[in-house]
């Protein structure tokens, strides 16, 4: 018997003053049974930093067509395709030939350093590619903020990005990869 996925519901407010970008998002997710806290809030923190009305959550893990996130026009057009963690070169290159943005989320510390490496030159190869870095200490925090219900507060500034709860509040600064 297939394990089923955990719905999780999140009111996120967004004061993005970078794009001056303001609003709350009521957001339901669904955690699939491999996904990690720290993988979820990755994905609830691509959000907050390309939230946009048309901005939506995929299939994600279930399937390969698909990003984690995406902006889709109405003639199938994709403006924006949001990648986590460390894909491929084949991945990279399929969603830089769907789409007219994407987005690298890479996340787990040591094994992203490893991987930009291993990536060499591939990059640049990709006119519409962009890829951050997310710190590790910082992913593993507010993987602590995960949870069936959240309401989560983000504020972004000068690059810096603040996402906390009732709890906890986290302080972390992407690092932008490429293009540099």
């Amino acid at each position: 018997m297939a394990l089923k996925a955990t719905v999780c519901k999140a009111r996120l407010n967004i004061a993005d003053m970078d794009r001056g970008y303001y609003h709350e998002h009521g957001l339901t997710l669904a955690q699939h049974p491999s996904e990690t806290d720290e993988r979820l809030m990755v994905r609830l923190l691509a959000f907050a930093l390309n939230a946009h009305g048309e901005l939506t959550f995929t299939k994600g893990l279930s399937t390969d067509d698909e990003p984690e996130l995406w902006r889709r026009g109405w003639a199938d057009e994709i403006p924006l395709w949001i990648e986590l963690g460390l894909p491929d070169e084949s991945r990279i290159r399929k969603a830089c030939n769907r789409a007219d943005q994407v987005r690298i989320y890479a996340y787990g510390g040591r094994p992203a350093a490893v991987w930009r490496r291993e990536m060499g030159n591939s990059f640049s190869r990709f006119s519409n590619l962009e890829v951050f870095e997310l710190p590790r200490d910082a992913t593993q925090a507010i993987a602590d903020m995960a949870g069936k219900s959240m309401t989560l507060q983000c504020t972004v500034q000068d690059g810096q990005v603040g996402l906390g709860d009732e709890r906890d509040h986290v302080l972390l600064e992407p690092t932008r990869l490429y293009p540099l």
